[in-house]
């Protein structure tokens, strides 16, 4: 099946925003003009809004799903969800890794709020191309100068105003284009009366003020335009179009726009430069693979329908119509709805069930999606976030993203107990959508316990239980996943006798313990020579070992990286059995952790704080007094990093403490690195309050 939009014509974006900015509104706006415009040949409008406004209405569509497909001016525009809380976790480094572009929409009142930096950041460690959109140009203290000004002192960017606004407040009546010298004035408020006029007589000496600045910064990026401008000749749109487009793509400059999106007023503008000035597929480099029969030798995959198939897998989440939908982005290559692919991650064929598209307000089915294409696939059993989908002829694994463990965990019960069975259904669901979520039962307690990278993290879940699961729940204290391991190596045997008439239990080991590197993990060794405890014994011990793992003695906690040697033993003709081996074996181990200095583990954060300069020494010194290690800074885009580890007990409340030390203009990002002994006089506290 040929392509139905050429490669070129296709954009994938992200809109990403602090949280008050108008993302949700700029997006809704997008789709409603954009929904619209998709039925060709159908000019109806009026039904068209009226299904589309019933539809939002009925199922509150804040643009939800992870991906939504829409259509202007025959270009394919694919809207990526960019997660609203930046934490620098694994969501939102996968959507940046799926996007090729973005939109940032600033308020232009608040202009670059705190969270408007950390989005722009991780943006920059991505490369990603983008421009900006300052919204709310109607509301009392609207002030777009000062608010381009801000990108370029706190985010270091390079913005450049194609754009500038005719009025501002109540007074916002349209923009003039400094690309086309023109005036857009909106005579409603619904974006439906639009007038395209020359330029009102009072604002033209601005207008050519500030082209001339646009004529400048792009002509910096541009050659053939340098020429052109240094000897007066004269300069097309076209010409300043393509030169934008080129430096935006490079990242060199950040092409602005204004308007309001609650007041439909310059959205249509917004559009047009996502479609003149950000990326398609083929203007991002290739994308990078590891061949998945070697072990590390580098690929890479045009993007291309004559390549072979590869996507990745970047969102699971759980449909109430068609149950599990798999989001994947199309790097090379195409696929047919119903065909077998590989899985290259977990090494498993599946088929793909349906295909399809999110538009704006429907679904639509497609038989046979192409490079560059976001779709979502039904039908995908084995298929997780971060997995890679592959042509078997052919296999790529793009990249294997790496879940931390879980670092904070809390009890959670349901306030209802009818609603017990309901909540374990939604928690595995949850923990099916996003991998570094966790659920566990207490063996000592029965309660269930949800574990995930931080506070806020369970916030959500709890949050996600009442909205999508009508589970209403109780929810416990944080607490930090301690550990324990040992710190020297030991003997000890284990001995299980049980005569109680008729036949007995016999079971008799004795066993090494030593410590292992960090993150070893547990080794198993079997050293027994003449058949002193039988072959059929052996994996019983080992079992028992680990049974005894799980809780280990000084708080019962799970022990972690040793090394365990079954060296000697003796059994009983007729008593041993495997029952009875693995009792010696667990009885032995805890013999022997006790003899071998056992320590209690902490999870180690690594945390990223990134401060305005002034803040510095007040941000140094409460990480020292929170046990934390500072590893090192570096001057970045105006800012300074700080680098430290920290333990995971001193980090609670950490958030408040730092938005009261820097005005709110610090972020900090953390997660778990490594376990490390804790020190003695806090262990003794943690123990005391078993």
């Amino acid at each position: 099946m040929p392509r139905e939009i050429p490669l070129e014509k296709i954009r994938n974006i992200g809109i990403m925003a602090h949280i008050d900015a108008g993302k949700t509104t700029t997006t809704e706006r997008i789709l409603f003009y954009t929904g619209k415009i998709h039925k060709i040949g159908e000019t109806h409008e009026g039904s068209a809004e009226m299904d589309w406004m019933a539809q939002e209405q009925e199922r509150g569509i804040t643009i939800t799903s992870a991906a939504t497909t829409c259509y202007w001016q025959e270009h394919r525009i694919n809207i990526i969800d960019t997660p609203g809380h930046v934490d620098f976790t694994v969501e939102v480094e996968r959507s940046l890794r799926i996007l090729d572009g973005a939109v940032a929409v600033f308020c232009a009142k608040g202009g670059v709020e705190p969270q408007s930096e950390t989005v722009w950041r991780q943006a920059d460690k991505y490369n990603v191309p983008r421009m900006a959109f300052i919204n709310k140009m109607d509301i009392v203290g609207a002030d777009f100068f000062k608010t381009v000004d801000m990108i370029k002192e706190r985010l270091k960017a390079s913005p450049v105003p194609i754009q500038i606004p005719i009025g501002k407040e109540d007074n916002f009546k349209g923009v003039i284009d400094l690309v086309n010298m023109n005036a857009r004035i909106y005579n409603d408020d619904l974006g439906q009366n639009i007038e395209i006029v020359d330029i009102p007589e009072d604002m033209i000496d601005l207008a050519k003020e500030h082209r001339e600045k646009l004529l400048e910064n792009v002509a910096e990026h541009d050659e053939e335009l340098m020429i052109k401008y240094l000897e007066g000749e004269e300069i097309t749109s076209d010409d300043i179009n393509r030169a934008i487009r080129t430096a935006t793509i490079k990242v060199e400059i950040t092409p602005v726009l204004c308007g309001s999106s609650y007041k439909n007023k310059g959205v249509q503008p917004l559009m047009d430069a996502i479609v003149d000035y950000l990326p398609s597929p083929l203007d991002i480099p290739p994308v990078k693979g590891i061949k998945a029969d070697s072990e590390d030798e580098e690929e890479e995959r045009l993007s291309s329908d004559d390549e072979p198939f590869s996507a990745l897998a970047f969102k699971i989440v759980t449909d109430p119509y068609v149950g599990k939908l798999a989001y994947f982005r199309v790097y090379s290559g195409k696929l047919k709805s119903g065909a077998y692919i590989y899985n290259s991650t977990k090494g498993k064929r599946e088929r793909i069930g349906r295909i399809l598209l999110m538009h704006a307000n429907k679904r639509v089915e497609v038989d046979e999606i192409h490079a560059g294409d976001i779709a979502a696939a039904v039908g995908l059993k084995d298929t997780s976030t971060g997995d890679t989908l592959c042509d078997a002829d052919n296999p790529i694994i793009l990249e294997t993203m790496e879940f931390p463990e879980p670092v904070i965990e809390v009890a959670i019960e349901p306030k209802t107990k009818a609603s017990q069975e309901k909540m374990s259904i939604g928690l595995a669901k949850l923990a099916e959508e996003d991998p570094t979520f966790r659920t566990t039962t207490s063996e000592e307690t029965g309660q269930i316990l949800i574990a995930g990278m931080g506070e806020l993290h369970l916030e959500i879940i709890v949050d996600r239980l009442l909205r999508e699961f009508k589970v209403e729940a109780n929810v416990g204290n944080p607490q930090v996943a301690y550990k324990e391991s040992i710190s020297k190596a030991a003997e000890a045997e284990g001995k299980y006798i049980k005569q109680s008439g008729g036949r007995g239990q016999y079971g008799h080991v004795k066993l090494k313990v030593e410590p292992q590197e960090p993150g070893a993990g547990y080794e198993f060794v079997n050293a027994i020579v003449g058949g002193v405890i039988p072959k059929e014994y052996i994996s019983s011990v080992d079992s028992g070992i680990q049974e005894a793992m799980e809780s280990g003695i000084m708080g019962g906690y799970p022990v972690l990286d040793v090394k365990v040697t079954l060296y000697d033993g003796s059994y009983h003709e007729v008593d041993s059995n495997e029952m009875a081996f693995k009792i010696a074996g667990s009885m032995g181990f805890r013999e022997a952790m006790a003899k071998a200095n056992p320590v209690l583990l902490e999870p180690i954060m690594k945390v990223e704080v990134i401060t305005p300069e002034e803040y510095m020494g007040d941000v140094m010194g409460d990480i020292n007094s929170r046990r934390g290690r500072i590893e090192g800074m570096e001057p970045r885009s105006g800012v300074q990093v700080v680098n430290a580890y920290v333990p995971l007990a001193e980090m609670f409340g950490y958030a408040t403490d730092l938005r009261s030390n820097t005005q709110g203009r610090a972020v900090y990002s953390m997660q778990f690195d490594h376990y490390e002994p804790v020190p003695n006089s806090i262990a003794e506290k943690i123990l005391g309050h078993k």
